[in-house]
C-alpha cells in the first residue's frame, strides 16, 4: 500500500545530499554541479586504430576477419582445391554444367567486365572526385583517386602470375587452353566498380543514395560472375575466387583511405583553434 500522509515527505537521515534537489546550489536532483564530471568528454581518449569505436569508422577486429581473414582462407583454399584437382572441383564442374547456356544476354553480362568498359568507368570517377576534392579545398585531395588507380594497375600484376602457376584449363564452351583461373574479367569488374563506389560514397549526403549506389555495384558485379558463367567462359570458382581476392584488395584500399583521412583531420586545424 502506498504512504498516504498530509504532509511533504521529509529528508530521511542518511539520504545523500548528492540526490535531493538544491545540493549545492544546482538544483539537479541528480548531480552536484560543484564537480566536473569524472570523465569529460573532451578528455576522453578515442580507440586504438583498427579497434571497435574508432571515429571515424573503421574496421575492427571482427570486421577485419570477415573482409581480410576469411576472404583471404577461402582464396588458399579454392586455389589448393584447383591445383590439388580436389573434390571441390567435382562440385564446381556440376556446377557449371548445370549453369552453362551460351546465349547473347550473358555474354552482354561478361562485357561488363572488360577492360574497355569498367576502366573508363572508373578513369571518369577518379577525375570526378579529384574535381571534387580540389574544389573543397580538400588537404590531399589527390590521395583516394591515386591509391584507387594504383590497385587497378595492380590487378594484372596479381591475375597473371596466378594463372600461370595455376595454370587451369577452361570451360567445355571455350577453345582449348589454359590460364583461366582465377577470373581476370571479374577481377577487373570487381576492383574498378567497387573502388569506384567506394570514391563516391563520401560525396553523397543521403543515405538512400549510398545505399543505392552500395546495391549497384553488388548487382553489376554479380551480374558479371554470373555472365561468365554462364556463357561458359569460367569455371564458377574461378569467379569466386577472384571475388574473395578482391574483397582483400579492396578492404586494404578501404583501411588506407580511412586512415589517411583521420591523420588528416587530426592535423588540420579547426577554425575555433586558429588564431584569434
Amino acid at each position: 500500500m502506498g504512504d498516504f500522509r498530509p504532509w511533504p515527505p521529509q529528508l530521511r537521515p542518511g539520504r545523500a545530499l548528492a540526490h535531493t534537489p538544491g545540493a549545492s546550489g544546482s538544483g539537479s536532483p541528480h548531480r552536484s554541479d560543484s564537480r566536473p564530471p569524472q570523465t569529460p568528454r573532451d578528455g576522453r581518449r578515442s580507440d586504438l586504430i583498427g579497434r571497435l569505436g574508432t571515429t571515424p569508422p573503421v574496421p575492427g577486429r571482427p570486421a577485419s576477419f570477415l573482409l581480410l581473414g576469411l576472404p583471404a582462407l577461402l582464396f588458399a583454399l579454392i586455389t589448393w582445391q584447383v591445383v590439388s584437382d580436389g573434390l571441390l572441383l567435382r562440385v564446381d564442374e556440376r556446377v557449371s554444367r548445370a549453369l552453362v547456356h551460351p546465349d547473347r544476354f550473358s555474354e552482354l553480362l561478361a562485357d561488363l567486365g572488360n577492360v574497355q568498359i569498367a576502366v573508363p568507368v572508373l578513369v571518369l570517377v577518379l577525375l570526378y572526385v579529384a574535381w571534387r576534392g580540389r574544389g573543397a579545398g580538400r588537404p590531399r585531395w589527390w590521395l583516394p583517386p591515386l591509391a584507387a588507380a594504383v590497385l587497378m594497375a595492380l590487378v594484372p600484376a596479381l591475375i597473371v602470375p596466378l594463372k600461370i602457376l595455376v595454370d587451369r584449363p577452361g570451360t567445355p564452351a571455350v577453345p582449348p587452353g589454359t590460364g583461366y583461373y582465377p577470373s581476370g574479367h571479374t577481377a577487373t569488374a570487381s576492383i574498378a566498380y567497387g573502388a569506384a563506389t567506394m570514391l563516391l560514397l563520401p560525396w553523397l549526403s543521403s543515405t538512400y543514395a549510398r545505399r543505392e549506389l552500395l546495391i549497384t555495384c553488388a548487382v553489376v558485379n554479380f551480374a558479371v560472375g554470373f555472365g561468365l558463367v554462364r556463357r561458359g567462359y569460367h569455371w564458377p570458382l574461378d569467379v569466386v575466387a577472384s571475388w574473395c581476392l578482391c574483397t582483400v584488395l579492396l578492404t586494404l584500399l578501404w583501411m588506407f583511405l580511412s586512415r589517411s583521412s583521420r591523420r588528416t583531420s587530426a592535423g588540420t586545424p579547426s577554425s575555433s583553434s586558429g588564431p584569434s
